[in-house]
């Protein structure tokens, strides 16, 4: 075997050992299944993956030259070049990753860091204030007490898309509002009406304590999260659609 297939095929294994660990914090950590369905971030980022991850190696065989003079600093480029795109596409994919799963009245909203409005970051509670760089995190939501600030914020919510979802200086623990879930959550049989009856059934009974739902708004896809009514506590999101 020659040299240069030698170092076009060390350059694919490390790619791919690379690969294989971004794959694992992208799905596994940053969009926890079924929410890199809900955002939409799926067919993006293998492609990202797969043109990084074969790009380098092709390069490093057009290069490889046994004695060349310049075959250090061409595969030294090479490799920044490929950490470069790397990084740029990771850190894209960071900005659009799930921050909040924010319950708002009757549903749950799917809020990602570059949704989040900062603007009174500093009046939000200190675990509000920096999204988790690990899982998306569990809050409700409640409109202000004062009439003239909920004003505000109804306005902006209809006129610019910044709802209460979207502001952490509104959050509060999940735990707070489990009257409120226990009263907004959803008869479990309505998802019969908007999925397969297998499917519903298959995901059911993976989850025999889930006995009502509450919809999941997501910018992709909206998904389902299941109930344990009697408790007040989400026991899965899932995928299956809410609602037409």
């Amino acid at each position: 075997m020659s040299m240069r297939i030698k170092a076009f095929l060390i350059h694919g294994l490390v790619s791919i050992s690379v690969a294989l660990l971004v794959i694992g914090l992208v799905f596994f950590i940053w969009y926890p299944s079924p929410l890199a369905k809900a955002v939409g971030v799926t067919h993006i980022f293998l492609m990202m993956l797969v043109i990084d991850v074969i790009l380098g190696p092709l390069l490093t065989l057009l290069v490889y030259k046994q004695g060349k003079k310049t075959l250090l600093f061409d595969l030294t480029v090479i490799v920044l070049l490929q950490i470069s795109a790397l990084g740029y596409g990771l850190w894209t994919i960071s900005q659009g990753r799930p921050a909040w799963l924010v319950f708002n009245v009757d549903r749950f909203d799917n809020v990602r860091v570059n949704d989040i409005d900062n603007r009174n970051i500093k009046k939000a509670q200190q675990a509000y204030q920096n999204p988790s760089w690990f899982y998306p995190q569990w809050v409700a939501a409640t409109s202000p007490k004062d009439v003239e600030e909920n004003n505000k914020v109804t306005f902006e919510a209809v006129f610019s898309g910044v709802d209460i979802a979207q502001r952490p200086n509104l959050y509060s623990p999940l735990i707070n509002q489990r009257k409120q879930l226990q009263k907004k959550a959803l008869n479990i049989k309505e998802l019969y009406k908007y999925n397969d009856k297998k499917l519903v059934q298959e995901i059911l009974g993976q989850y025999p304590q889930a006995d009502a739902f509450v919809p999941l708004k997501a910018n992709a896809v909206d998904m389902t999260v299941l109930i344990d009514k009697e408790k007040g506590e989400v026991v899965k999101i899932v995928d299956l659609r809410p609602w037409k």
